[in-house]
């Protein structure tokens, strides 16, 4: 998926992690906005239209919670990610109620960052594939994230997808043919990367390969020691 015209906003105060961070983000081709003061962020938002915003959530003057308040308050529906240190669960909560697209704890990996950016992202792109309402269009199927189920639109028929098999869909759709990292799916999907979990997401991809067999022009193809990449040939 390209990301050149998507642009971020970052809020963060720390000024040695705001810098790599952003640094990170710019390396995998986002255009990122960084203010360290919470005064700063509605005034930056306001003059640029973001395609998304991290927030950490103590900040100075402004905490993140209003800030993201505050975005809603605009009516605009630019999504926004907590990245913050507050682990509570009174917290955790508070995120989600904002309305907040994810809440990530510090610390955290940053290549997990960056491909929930991109799922979060794909909402809007997703190349070859549409989305209306977390419903994916993949070759001769269609996929209701919401509910779970894979249409086949040739013969009528469809499946209800596990959880796992589910996000593991999503996450292969949202990378539009780039490959999804093996360690960043385990992650992300089962909470660790080990043999066992590794073993696991195998029978799951074989699951989902075979789902979508009946469509010759899908492929996933592995990369071994790499991960999964989800292709269409037209």
């Amino acid at each position: 998926m390209k990301t050149q015209n998507h642009k971020l906003l970052l809020v963060e105060d720390d000024i040695n992690f705001g810098s790599v961070l952003k640094s990170y983000l710019e390396l995998n081709d986002f255009i990122v906005d960084w203010v360290d003061d919470g005064n700063d962020a509605m005034p930056k938002f306001k003059s640029t239209n973001y395609n998304l915003v991290l927030l950490d959530v103590m900040l100075p003057n402004i905490d993140g919670f209003s800030i993201a308040n505050s975005i809603k308050a605009t009516g605009t529906n630019v999504p926004f990610i907590f990245i913050t240190a507050k682990t509570l669960r009174n917290d955790i909560v508070e995120g989600y109620k904002t309305g907040a697209d994810d809440y990530i704890t510090k610390p955290f990996d940053s290549e997990i960052l960056l491909y929930k950016i991109r799922a979060i992202l794909s909402r809007g792109i997703l190349g070859n594939s549409d989305r209306k309402d977390d419903i994916y269009t993949i070759g001769g199927f269609s996929f209701d994230y919401r509910s779970r189920t894979l249409f086949n639109n040739n013969t009528s028929n469809n499946y209800t997808l596990s959880p796992k098999e589910s996000e593991l869909l999503k996450m292969l759709v949202a990378q539009n043919g780039e490959i999804l990292p093996k360690a960043v799916a385990l992650n992300s999907i089962w909470g660790d990367a080990n043999y066992f979990t590794s073993r696991s997401m195998d029978v799951y991809v074989a699951k989902i390969r075979k789902l979508l067999s009946s469509d010759k022009r899908l492929k996933i193809i592995t990369h071994h020691g790499s991960g999964y990449r989800l292709i269409t040939n037209d």
